[in-house]
């Protein structure tokens, strides 16, 4: 009742979104940033 085709655990895990979105938070986070400010700049000035 061997298995012919040994199965590897690291295969059979998903891939985990956290771990994909971690190494783009230098990138992202200060051009999320920028757009913030805008757009609080850009309601301030309307709302004046």
């Amino acid at each position: 009742m061997s298995n012919a085709h040994p199965v590897d655990a690291s295969h059979d895990q998903p891939a985990d979104a956290v771990e994909a979105i971690v190494p783009l938070i230098p990138i992202v986070l200060p051009i999320v940033g920028g757009v913030l400010m805008f757009l609080l700049a850009f309601i301030a000035i309307f709302m004046a």
